[in-house]
């Protein structure tokens, strides 16, 4: 096991050095940005007003779910363990510092997560059920022409089925089962079983039942944690300047707890907020796109706009609040508290700042531990569904059910799983994933520059109930 994870270590660190991803998802991100004139900025007002209070369009004619049941799918499967126990061990890793490079990918992956979803509505195509599949495999493969646009598809669809073994199926429940036991003391076997039978319960119905439960789930379990964060923050209000400056230093100044030279330290801050960064809120992965293009919708641009804001609610609110929490209440130097780089680390943060305690245990504990057992279950409904449509496209409809059933019985294993492998698994093939989808992007980014024109010439663009000729390009 322990020749293993040195290989595993040696993977990630090759994907997530300075030559490969991270210098990748910057340029892809700056990139788009500037084509799109800073496009996340100026419609996020409009976009959430789309996601959160229109939440559809009236004609539904091309789609499986709502916009905003689309939207929740993508956030069940982004809001997760990478808001709690990743943004600990970035920030205990590469310092304060690591919480500003994860607002970079977040402000540029708004771009990223807007292009990977109006490619992936553009490109969709309907299963052998009738049902809309999209998403990288798809506009990879019918919009980069020849064997170019084969290869890249294929590649992310085999490496998206492999990571939604890790990063949606295994991390989640072994953070789950380990922060019940520590907690409530529930053994990690029964937490295992209980988190099959109510998965399984969701998955096996599909993408409108996933899609149902995550609209009912994903706001009160946002809200709850959201709040608790505030409340701590309010406590330590003081700190909170301190804080902010801290994290802007260290990022250009160095602060890991690691060691080095300056240079060594700013290169780990940048490459714990960028891989964690992507860890949360998955903008290059592509996954987003799987969902959008399950949208009812008859514009790309519109569900894009849409399903940007789930790049905004997970990083630049979620992230941040998890992320100032750690650093006003100093837990985050784990090796001088003692605290474990993970949800722990985030759980005795919260109990600083919720100093109640139930049952011998702090408030805040309850509070994170609810908030992982949730976030975990709502993940595995998201990822199960992206892990199903790259089958679909390897192997046809008559994959997706098998890859369901083995998807939720890998759940009790990754209960018992150490994490460290699991979170070296996860960075690995999000990071393969990546690759292609990233290489994609910048290939069609005149489709994704055309398409975006032509909807905001129109002078009635704001208006959700328009209809433009959707011209293939």
């Amino acid at each position: 096991m322990e020749q293993l994870g040195d290989i595993l270590d040696l993977l990630s660190g090759i994907i997530w050095g300075p030559w490969v991803l991270i210098p990748l998802l910057l340029a892809t991100g700056v990139f788009l940005t500037a084509r799109l004139k800073a496009l996340q900025l100026w419609t996020l007002p409009h976009a959430l007003w789309l996601a959160l209070i229109r939440r559809k369009e009236h004609d539904e004619t091309e789609g499986d779910i709502s916009h905003y049941q689309a939207l929740s799918t993508a956030l069940a499967a982004t809001i997760g363990i990478g808001n709690i126990g990743g943004v600990a061990s970035a920030i205990a890793i590469g310092g304060p510092g690591a919480l500003f490079w994860m607002w970079v990918t977040g402000l540029l992956g708004m771009a990223t997560k807007y292009s990977e979803a109006l490619l992936g509505v553009k490109y969709r195509e309907r299963d052998a059920k009738g049902q809309q599949s999209g998403g990288p495999m798809f506009y990879l493969k019918n919009g980069i022409e020849g064997n170019l646009g084969l290869i890249l598809g294929g590649a992310f669809a085999v490496f998206g089925a492999i990571a939604a073994f890790g990063i949606g199926n295994g991390l989640q429940a072994g953070q789950a089962s380990g922060q019940l036991e520590d907690t409530w003391g529930v053994p990690q076997w029964l937490t295992g079983v209980l988190l099959v039978v109510a998965a399984g319960a969701v998955i096996l119905g599909g993408i409108k039942s996933i899609g149902r439960a995550a609209a009912a789930i994903v706001p009160f379990m946002a809200l709850v944690y959201i709040f608790s964060a505030i409340f701590v923050l309010i406590v330590f209000v003081g700190d909170l300047p301190a804080a902010l400056a801290q994290v802007f230093s260290d990022a250009f100044t160095g602060n890991a707890l690691v060691g080095g030279t300056t240079g060594a330290a700013i290169m780990i801050a940048l490459q714990m907020g960028l891989a964690r960064g992507i860890f949360s809120n998955e903008s290059g992965l592509g996954t987003g796109a799987i969902a959008a293009a399950a949208a009812k919708t008859t514009q790309p641009v519109r569900q894009a706009m849409v399903s940007m804001t789930q790049t905004f609610i997970d990083t630049l609110i979620v992230v941040t609040l998890t992320g100032l929490t750690l650093i006003v209440t100093g837990v985050w130097e784990a090796g001088e508290d003692g605290y474990e780089a993970d949800v722990l680390m985030t759980s005795a943060a919260f109990d600083q700042g919720l100093p109640l305690e139930i049952m011998g245990i702090g408030l805040g504990t309850h509070v994170i531990t609810f908030s992982v057992l949730i976030f975990a279950f709502t993940t595995m409904l998201g990822w199960s569904y992206y892990g199903e449509r790259c089958m679909d496209f390897l192997f046809g409809r008559g994959a997706v059910v098998p890859y369901r059933v083995v998807f939720v019985g890998l759940i009790f294993v990754g209960a018992t799983v150490p994490l460290d492998l699991l979170w070296t698994f996860s960075d690995i093939f999000n990071g393969l994933m990546a690759l292609p989808n990233l290489l994609g992007l910048l290939l069609l980014s005149p489709v994704i520059v055309a398409e975006t024109r032509r909807y905001f010439n129109n002078p009635q663009w704001k208006n959700p109930d328009l209809k433009i000729p959707d011209v293939r390009e």
